[in-house]
């Protein structure tokens, strides 16, 4: 990871300011449609080099958090949009069969805020969970506020601790690499669960 950031930082510190806040916003942003992105390094990145003079903080924060949510938006409304079309088809049918779709929206008319909250702080589970809100056609509102407050908890975080800890780039990586190992055991159980859901309710919907 320490090899990728001082890549990162060689590539931006080469290229002109503008360019910089755009592969910020963009690196950000795409993580919504192609979760093995680093998004999460393009900001610590820009935190970094506000610290050292070459960018703004609030603006990195500001620049990764709305084109981050934009994109989140844009995800749950193309699937508000088109979704339930997709799974009507053959291979839709596969994946969710009806019965399943229904419990889904009825879990999401119910705890949908709060699920859309703490999915953001999980990678995949943060690009899955808009798409199906949109699906689900869970509210805008309801979908874009905790989708807001939790990317920019999340953004405010890593370009705070960018910011403190970027003359210590050990020690930001390492509690980086910590919180997401941590993060992905949990994402991993919870993907486990969400599994044996699937398979158990994929059959009981064959009985209704």
């Amino acid at each position: 990871m320490q090899e990728q950031l001082a890549a990162l930082l060689d590539l931006v510190g080469q290229v002109p300011v503008e360019v910089v806040y755009l592969l910020v916003g963009a690196g950000a942003a795409i993580e919504n449609l192609f979760p093995p992105i680093p998004s999460d390094m393009f900001v610590v990145a820009g935190a970094v080099l506000a610290d050292r003079g070459f960018l703004d903080g609030r603006l990195v924060f500001l620049v990764a958090w709305t084109s981050n949510l934009i994109l989140a938006l844009v995800v749950y409304l193309g699937a508000r949009r088109f979704g339930k079309g997709l799974f009507e088809t053959r291979w839709g049918r596969w994946l969710l069969r009806p019965a399943q779709l229904r419990r889904m929206s009825l879990f999401y008319q119910e705890y949908g805020t709060l699920t859309i909250l703490v999915s953001r702080f999980f990678p995949v589970f943060r690009v899955l969970v808009p798409a199906f809100a949109g699906i689900s056609r869970l509210g805008f509102w309801r979908t874009s506020v905790p989708l807001a407050l939790a990317s920019a908890a999340w953004y405010g975080v890593l370009v705070v601790g960018g910011v403190l800890f970027s003359r210590n780039l050990d020690r930001l990586l390492g509690m980086l690499g910590t919180l997401n190992t941590t993060v992905g055991a949990v994402a991993g159980l919870v993907a486990l669960g969400l599994g044996v859901l699937w398979w158990r309710t994929r059959h009981a919907g064959d009985a209704e």
